[in-house]
């Protein structure tokens, strides 16, 4: 899990040991420290949460979550406040977080290569989703996912993760990028063009119900929510 306020490369995760002694200190949840203090984006958790909730994303009560790179937990928590499945996966790179988050939450913490839900069975997933994730992550490493998502979603299931697609890449928005959000490095955000994503999830029996907009770093990022066909 990255910081979408930090000055480094895709490599520069938000600490574990540091961001929990300062979210104690500032007397706010980990989620709402990392949102207001980390990011500068206060509310961006739930505002998106709201939306997903405003589409019906929670109505059909998922029984089985998969999030790839949960990092803090902070859409973990308010997801489990919006449903109560059985069963939790989650795909997390960062150990320190993901012992974290297993001992909160009681989730399943899978195996993690990186590029692959392996351990996931075909068609066993309701609701997969992945926030702030993919516009960190190079084109083929988030396309790769992509075909995993799609095979472990069972027919009827829901597909929820955001991109930066062009919409959210207007002149205004690319020079406070340019100058203000990704200074020191080039590296993210990453662009993933939107056609590309609803045309793959097309082929892969998936079509676009909806999408938004929401907060990220000095401007925003796309949440696309996909359905998979019965």
């Amino acid at each position: 899990m990255r910081s979408t306020n930090n000055l480094g490369g895709v490599d520069d995760f938000i600490p574990f040991e540091a961001t929990m002694r300062a979210a104690r200190a500032a007397g706010l949840s980990v989620g709402d420290y990392i949102d207001e203090v980390m990011n500068g984006t206060p509310g961006a958790t739930q505002s998106t949460i709201d939306e997903l909730r405003a589409l019906g994303v929670f109505a059909a009560n998922p029984n089985t979550v998969l999030e790839i790179g949960p990092g803090s937990g902070r859409y973990l928590e308010k997801t489990l406040k919006e449903c109560s499945p059985d069963r939790y996966e989650i795909y997390e790179t960062a150990a320190p977080w993901a012992d974290y988050l297993v001992d909160t939450f009681s989730v399943v913490a899978q195996p993690t290569a990186g590029c692959s839900l392996a351990p996931t069975p075909d068609g066993s997933v309701d609701l997969v989703q992945a926030h702030k994730v993919f516009n960190t992550v190079p084109f083929l490493g988030a396309s790769r996912y992509f075909f995993e998502m799609a095979r472990v979603t069972r027919p009827g299931g829901r597909i929820v993760f955001d991109v930066m697609t062009e919409t959210c890449l207007d002149p205004v928005a690319v020079r406070a990028w340019a100058t203000q959000g990704g200074a020191g490095h080039d590296s993210y955000p990453a662009a993933m063009p939107r056609r590309t994503c609803v045309d793959l999830f097309a082929t892969l029996g998936c079509s676009l119900e909806a999408s938004f907009l929401a907060p990220m770093g000095v401007a925003s990022t796309e949440v696309l929510v996909f359905g998979k066909g019965v």
